[in-house]
């Protein structure tokens, strides 16, 4: 395995059909929230709040950290256990709390070296899962 770079971001991270987001966002932004309503959509989570991610080639893999893997804060309940997945490839990265542009340009941040594409959602609109969704589908095609 090349491995080139490795980093440990403030990020939850949610796959589906072996590609994964990581939410950015402040400590309240909707990381969890977001990340919820996603697993409800048939999501699965990967990481809650902290997300390792290293490079193996040209692609960036997120992983859970080991302290943390399976388990989810979710504000008012607490720590509850979450079936997950680990060692998934980054499609996509999403800021949480940033100004939404109405009609954004094409944007792209490198995590771990890697660069990907960026979105920013309002992470408590009812729309913001399928917005993602289709945000990732666009990325697919």
């Amino acid at each position: 395995m090349n491995e080139a770079g490795s980093e440990t971001v403030h990020a939850t991270a949610v796959a589906r059909d072996g590609r994964a987001v990581l939410l950015f966002g402040q400590s309240g932004a909707g990381k969890s929230d977001l990340a919820l309503r996603l697993i409800d959509r048939g999501w699965v989570l990967v990481s809650d709040d902290y997300t390792v991610v290293r490079r193996t080639g040209a692609v960036a893999i997120a992983t859970p950290p080991a302290t943390i893997a399976g388990r989810m804060e979710v504000r008012g309940i607490g720590i509850v256990a979450m079936p997950h997945v680990a060692s998934v490839p980054v499609a996509l990265l999403c800021d949480l709390g940033e100004a939404v542009v109405r009609m954004p340009d094409a944007a792209e941040r490198s995590i771990a070296g890697v660069m990907l594409p960026c979105i920013a959602l309002a992470a408590f609109e009812a729309s913001a899962p399928i917005k993602l969704e289709l945000a990732l589908a666009r990325i697919a095609s």
